[in-house]
């Protein structure tokens, strides 16, 4: 059978409280928006923010939306991981907008680096280094 899935074109998360969270994933983590809409008839706000050339994330907002688990190790979606060049920058970074990095870990398989941290929501994201040619 021939691939047929090209790529990841986005992320869908939907938020608490959309401001916090627009400003955590465009400010902190330094993605730049490209579209934000409100939806009258949802009361929802739509955010689309670009990641690299081919991937978004669309954040939502919902009126109170249900809550999930969201550890790493919770049934359904583990976590979303993010290419970094340079982990203890990237660390560094976040440290300096108060948002705290677990210790760096190693992968078993690949002996690369990595490490987690949470969005507003407490959602799991991973920082994992891989240096592109």
């Amino acid at each position: 059978m021939s691939k047929f899935i090209t790529g990841v074109h986005h992320i869908a998360i939907i938020c608490s409280d959309y401001e916090k969270s627009k400003y955590f994933y465009s400010e902190i983590l330094g993605f730049k928006i490209a579209h934000e809409a409100y939806r009258a008839e949802r009361k929802s706000y739509k955010l689309d923010l670009q990641v690299d050339d081919y991937t978004q994330i669309e954040l939502f907002s919902f009126p109170n939306p249900p809550m999930r688990p969201s550890t790493p190790e919770a049934c359904g979606l583990r976590h979303l991981a993010f290419r970094v060049d340079d982990i203890d920058a990237a660390i560094v970074k976040l440290s300096k907008q108060s948002v705290e990095c677990e210790p760096i870990r190693i992968d078993e398989f690949t002996n690369k680096r990595f490490t987690f941290f949470k969005d507003p929501d407490g959602l799991p994201l991973e920082l994992y280094e891989e240096i592109l040619d």
